[in-house]
């Protein structure tokens, strides 16, 4: 019996493509996800956020949560404009744009007591500076680790004497519930700010008709409580965890030290070797994360250093000096003298060149104590410096020095612009720039006169260099030359430049290596100590060190990379830098060269770490904690109602999509009918 061959039964291809109907619409999603979000958010590139620190005892910092905070956009210009975040406002809980002059802590702890309605905080930078000060710092630095104790000058523990940070009102060492940002651009917080106005204005009181303007800030912190919970916890991961997730990690880097006479760095002095000690910190710190200009409290006096440095090493008979002179740019004073620290303690396990009892005196550049006499005689031919002797009761101010003082009695001088409290009305902050010590160039100048053009400011910490460098000379039992050493103008001036307005500049170009141009930023650098390290502080003092003291060598690159071949040279006594050296006159190729020198680097990690004494109150237990995302944004938002109105709609579509998609497949053999082929007949 025949029948026809052409039966409605659909083929294989027709279901395929109702199974892969529904990919093909999400690919097409994604590929348009982008641009999407592009029209919905105006991200916020230029900002700072406020992160956590722990150390053995508590937490400090902000957070937002895991999938970030958002709010409604806010502008608070004066107090009075609180009222609507913390009370009056029907759209809780608000994102708040704040003025810097208001960041106070009176203000900080009124939304800090409801943070049911904040959501978080964007203050913006206050131009000009607070005039009244501002310092997110405690009013007694660095309390408990310094040389003063309930056992040890008790009346001076704690500053009961001096509260030497008097503006100091600790908010970088409390803890937030919310994110906080800082706002560094002033063109993104005038779009906020355009936005906020174009939607988000009250009018006679009444409340803003929906769509506002909303922010949303994304800063989750992975560690809690203190360190010795999150080192705990990093360890555990580490020690059975195939990929382990490291919530917190120890703030730490490099010091920066060298001698002016070459030692053997392959061992130790011998006892009866004698050292002066020049020292200061390189680093600084703020409320906000990595926003550490520093320039009073940390690069003045590393800058004078420097000049120091270079002035010393070009007296004619440095070589024949009774005592040598070992240069120190601490890391991490600023977190519990992290760097002195871990120095005094690398000396006393004989991991350092430098034994304590080799240590003959030790002059800082911070606070004024003894050894004056000295001090006074080699500042009396620079009529701009003039050194007073404070009260002999005095305590110490916080400084490096007493780190060594709690292991050995050590002859020292700590010096500074200041006889009790701290003449810095921005110590730790985000002011502390170079208008805070009057670093000022024409507006008419090019970037490059900039670089060379000698402030007052590079005057006057050229002759403090100068003072400190004939200082040393004659502590380190020079007699002869200590009225021709002066320190240079220029130096100090490109220096100030570099660190405080433009480190991408042809002289840091010029003393780097290479590889390390990426070190250099075209605004100013920060000096946050930071956990990855060597940080661009670190490197480039290293580098300005090397080149301003060390000497330019006859080598190939080869050579200089490795001089162990040469056998005149000796890398247990000198360190070898292939930099890029100037440009080339009249082309814009550089003059690349060997610059040998004794500048080193040496860990700067608390010994509570290494240790693994992570409660210890003897050492720094500062950590960071590690995050995934931080960004910020800003966005309109619909009420609530059209929120879910929309989400009902679109839960409806859904529904409906997946019963006709149901129904076309179960009727596919009748609507999908396969063609007859031609010619296919049966019989």
């Amino acid at each position: 019996m025949a029948t026809a061959g052409g039966g409605s039964v659909a083929g294989p291809g027709s279901r395929s493509f109702l199974r892969l109907l529904p990919f093909c619409v999400l690919l097409a999603g994604l590929c348009k996800g982008n641009s999407v979000e592009r029209k919905i958010y105006i991200p916020l590139n230029k900002t700072a956020p406020c992160v956590r620190l722990l150390n053995a005892t508590h937490q400090i910092g902000c957070q937002s949560s895991v999938s970030g905070d958002t709010g409604v956009i806010h502008v608070v210009e004066k107090e009075e404009d609180l009222q609507w975040v913390l009370t009056d406002g029907p759209n809780p809980p608000y994102m708040v744009l704040l003025e810097g002059t208001l960041f106070t802590r009176n203000l900080m702890e009124k939304l800090k007591g409801r943070t049911g309605r904040i959501a978080g905080l964007a203050v913006s930078l206050a131009k000009p500076s607070p005039t009244s000060g501002f310092s997110p710092s405690v009013q007694c630095p660095n309390d408990g680790f310094g040389i003063y104790s309930d056992s040890y000058g008790p009346e001076f523990a704690h500053c009961r004497e001096i509260l030497w940070n008097s503006l100091g009102n600790g908010l970088a060492y409390e803890d937030f519930s919310f994110p906080i940002f800082l706002l560094e651009d002033e063109d993104e917080t005038n779009i906020i700010k355009q936005c906020y106005r174009d939607h988000n204005l009250s009018q006679n009181g009444s409340a803003p008709a929906f769509p506002l303007c909303a922010m949303q800030l994304f800063s989750h912190m992975h560690a809690v409580i203190s360190t010795v919970t999150c080192m705990r916890r990093s360890s555990i991961q580490s020690t059975f965890s195939i990929n382990p997730e490291i919530v917190c990690d120890p703030l730490s880097d490099y010091n920066v030290w060298s001698m002016l006479k070459p030692i053997n760095t392959s061992g130790t002095l011998e006892p009866g070797d004698r050292v002066v000690v020049a020292a200061t910190r390189l680093d600084s710190r703020s409320f906000f994360w990595n926003v550490a200009p520093g320039a009073e409290s940390a690069v003045a006096s590393f800058v004078t250093q420097l000049a120091a440095a270079e002035a010393l090493q070009k007296a004619p008979d440095v070589t024949t000096l009774p005592r040598n002179v070992m240069f120190v740019f601490f890391q991490g004073e600023t977190f519990d003298y992290i760097g002195s620290s871990r120095m005094v303690y690398d000396m006393e396990k004989g991991k350092f060149p430098v034994q304590l009892e080799n240590i003959d005196s030790f002059v800082e550049l911070g606070q004024v104590e003894e050894l004056l006499t000295t001090l006074e005689k080699s500042g009396a031919g620079v009529p701009t410096v003039v050194l007073r002797r404070p009260n002999q009761t005095q305590p110490l101010p916080p400084s490096s020095l007493q780190r060594f003082l709690r292991a050995r009695n050590i002859s020292g001088v700590v010096l500074a612009d200041h006889s009790t409290v701290f003449h810095n009305h921005y110590y730790q902050s985000v002011y502390d720039t170079a208008e805070n010590i009057n670093v000022s160039y024409p507006e008419w100048q090019s970037p490059e006169e900039d670089l060379n053009f000698v402030t007052d400011t590079a005057k006057a910490l050229a002759d403090v260099a100068t003072v400190l460098s004939r200082a040393l000379y004659q502590l380190a039992g020079g007699t002869n030359f200590s009225n021709t050493i002066q320190a240079d103008p220029k130096t100090v001036t490109r220096l100030l430049y570099g660190f405080l307005v433009r480190a991408n500049n042809s002289w840091f170009q010029s003393i780097l290596r290479q590889d390390l141009r990426s070190y250099l930023g075209d605004g100013p650098l920060q000096h946050y100590i930071a956990v990855s390290s060597p940080t661009n502080t670190t490197y480039i003092v290293q580098y300005a060190l090397a080149n301003l003291t060390g000497k330019v060598m006859d080598l190939t690159r080869e050579q200089c990379q490795d001089p162990s071949k040469i056998p005149t040279e000796n890398k247990d006594l000198y360190e070898y830098a292939w930099v890029q050296g100037p440009l080339n006159p009249n082309e814009t190729d550089r003059l690349p060269r060997c610059v040998r020198s004794t500048a080193r680097l040496a860990r700067a990690l608390s010994p509570a770490f290494e240790l693994r004494q992570w409660g210890s109150t003897e050492y720094s237990t500062w950590t960071e904690s590690r995050w995934k995302d931080i960004r910020a944004r800003i966005f309109l938002i619909a009420s609530k109602e059209l929120e879910f109105i929309t989400l009902m709609v679109g839960f409806g579509i859904l529904v409906f999509s997946l019963v006709v998609t149901y129904c076309i497949n179960a009727k596919a053999d009748v609507l999908f009918i396969a063609p007859r082929e031609p010619g296919s007949v049966s019989y």
